[in-house]
């Protein structure tokens, strides 16, 4: 019966399995709902015109957890997938170093660490996670 019970519990371990890696998350870009906020228009802010902007900062806490968290961790604090985003810059210098990435993403040796987020999530809505990114800066 042991033996038995045994078999049992590693069949149902096995059969589990792959349920569980399907269920470590979507990994396809959510929508961020930008209505609430002034458009930009099409062509690229140099730096963000949110900034400071409340209700920018709300949205864009919800758009970093859906978007960016997986990789750079909740509340920004990296798990060491990718950089601690609580580290970039404040203002226009980090701005740019922001767009760059978030625009063209990064690949090293054909490999792609980040994706390109432009053209997949709108310019508003990036603009959302670098002011809610702003809120927990630290030195």
């Amino acid at each position: 019966m042991k033996r038995f019970a045994l078999a049992l519990a590693a069949l149902s371990a096995l059969l589990a399995s792959p349920l569980q890696v399907s269920a470590h998350g979507d990994v396809t870009p959510q929508a961020i709902d930008v209505s609430e906020l002034k458009p930009i228009g099409d062509e690229w802010a140099k730096t963000n015109p949110y900034r400071g902007d409340p209700k920018a900062v709300k949205i864009g806490s919800s758009a970093y957890n859906q978007n960016c968290a997986r990789c750079h961790g909740l509340g920004a604090i990296s798990g060491g997938i990718a950089p601690d985003l609580r580290y970039l810059p404040l203002g226009d210098e980090g701005d740019g170093y922001f767009t760059m990435r978030v625009r063209n993403g990064a690949v090293r040796d054909g490999r792609v660490y980040m994706p390109k987020f432009e053209g997949i999530l709108s310019q508003e809505g990036l603009w959302t996670i670098r002011s809610w990114l702003e809120t927990v800066h630290i030195e």
